[in-house]
């Protein structure tokens, strides 16, 4: 179910999710122009030193499971399409771009596996700036120190998580090669707690998960489209191949039971990274502009399933954005679940798409091959499979049935989210990656009377407006003076 339009394919184009600077093909407005006005006839492409005496670690092992296949049901005793877990009813998905775990979320004290802190406060964490880098060095055997960002605003082109990146920057498991790879110095920069108030506060309110990674260390849309379907079909970079995925996606699964479901968006539904999708009957009719997940989130009117995107072109928190226009905008998504009369049965995830770059001090482990397509390398790309996690990002869930003071240490990937939605419908496992998924339970307690009932009362997110205004000035000095060292 192809859908024909003028579109480069395999040829990276501008994005929502690649940090790279790169040649547009078509820009976002142009495709929205078109791609929203008739979306069943035309295509889609665009672009851990706690020091909190007051917040106490927990964790639990991950449940046993049976082995499953793809086309196989969670639950092999139910029908498929039959509700799991009764206490939930809604399951909202939020999605942001490109920042690793220790870039958001390392210098947070008493939560999580962020960095480990010297004597004056500062991350010990650093990369050598050697001399084959994208960007000469001041000296000979220097080293770029973590550091924290001078403005909430990002380099523009800078850092970028593509294949490549990311195994210059894993260097066989040392994470030494951030600075070495096309990132540069900037992969090293972090945004302070106070910069990013409202996910601090989340993360230090709401079971956090401090191994959660991106499906493949590459592009936004391979690992959405991990989260949809549970394999991007070999895509590495962010382009629009028409092909469809061999058992569909899980939008297509939740449609076919019966399921509701709705992608809210700003500028473009992510849902159309599988760009096939448009071209389904009815499924125009599940893309909804961002203002009405407000208003049906206060009706209590919010479907079974939501993906809720931000405007990709300001909130997303992809480079140059100033980052805290992401934080107002999670903010904002997680009061209005919160404030819903829907709350009491409703599990949140959020999480970001991809690290773009950004430096993480965890190797990523080993991961389970989805399928037999191969990674789609483009040429002077390093050979590889899909066998290994891309680097942690920030992720975590908000429900009432949460767990308090938690912490999750279990392997998490994007298809644990697409795990969650089909062990709650039994809906069948899409590929072999997600059939070994984890499905984030471990965050929530079913059992018990759900310990935030009452919301909590959370950080505010921040107003970008009354800052000084990044946007005109530019991020600063990168890296800042007294962050690199030379012999």
């Amino acid at each position: 179910m192809g859908i024909g339009v003028g579109i480069v394919v395999g040829v990276p184009a501008r994005h929502y999710g690649s940090c790279m600077s790169e040649p547009p093909i078509l820009s976002r407005r142009t495709l929205l122009g078109g791609a929203l006005a008739g979306v069943a006839t035309i295509g889609l492409a665009a672009c851990s030193s706690p020091s909190s005496s007051s917040v106490t670690t927990t964790t639990m092992p991950a449940r046993p499971t049976r082995k499953l296949v793809p086309g196989d049901l969670p639950n092999p005793d139910a029908a498929v399409g039959t509700d799991q877990l009764p206490q939930i009813k809604n399951i909202v998905i939020v999605m942001m771009e490109n920042h690793s775990y220790d870039n958001v979320l390392g210098m947070q004290r008493g939560r999580g596996d962020g960095f480990t802190l010297d004597k004056a406060g500062k991350p010990t964490a650093a990369n050598p700036w050697p001399s084959g880098s994208t960007f000469a060095p001041p000296g000979p055997n220097a080293q770029v120190k973590a550091f924290p960002m001078p403005t909430p605003c990002q380099q523009g082109g800078h850092p970028y998580n593509t294949w490549a990146a990311f195994w210059t920057s894993y260097a066989g498991g040392r994470n030494d090669g951030f600075v070495q790879s096309q990132s540069g110095p900037v992969s090293m920069g972090y945004n302070a707690p106070e910069v990013l108030p409202f996910v601090n506060s989340v993360a230090a309110t709401f079971p956090v998960c401090d191994r959660y990674f991106c499906s493949v260390g590459a592009q936004t849309y391979p690992n959405r489209r991990f989260l949809m379907a549970g394999t991007s079909l070999g895509l590495l970079y962010d382009t629009f191949p028409g092909e469809a995925p061999p058992n569909g996606t899980v939008f297509q699964a939740l449609s076919a039971h019966g399921i509701s479901w709705k992608n809210y968006y700003a500028t473009l539904p992510s849902a159309l990274i599988w760009s096939y999708q448009a071209g389904l009957p009815g499924f125009s009719s599940h893309l909804t502009k961002i203002d009405q997940f407000y208003l049906d989130a206060a009706a209590g009117s919010l479907p079974s399933v939501s993906m809720v995107d931000p405007d990709f072109d300001k909130q997303s928190e992809e480079n140059p954005q100033d980052v805290q226009y992401g934080d107002q905008f999670l903010a904002k998504v997680v009061q209005s679940v919160m404030d819903s009369p829907q709350w009491p049965h409703t599990l949140l995830v959020w999480c970001y798409d991809e690290s773009g770059g950004y430096y993480d001090h965890v190797p990523p482990p080993a991961a389970v091959v989805p399928d037999s397509v191969p990674p789609a390398v483009a040429p002077g790309d390093p050979p590889g499979s899909f066998d290994r996690y891309g680097f942690r990002v920030p992720a975590g869930v908000v429900s009432p049935y949460a767990r308090k003071d938690y912490v999750s240490h279990v392997v998490h990937d994007h298809t644990s989210i697409l795990k969650l939605v089909e062990t709650k419908w039994n809906l069948p496992v899409l590929t072999q990656r997600d059939a070994a998924a984890d499905d984030l339970l471990d965050s929530v307690d079913l059992q018990a009377p759900p310990a935030f009932l009452t919301p909590p009362r959370l950080a505010a997110g921040p107003d970008p407006g009354l800052l000084a205004g990044c946007l005109s000035t530019g991020p600063g000095t990168i890296p800042p003076a007294g962050y690199v060292t030379t012999s």
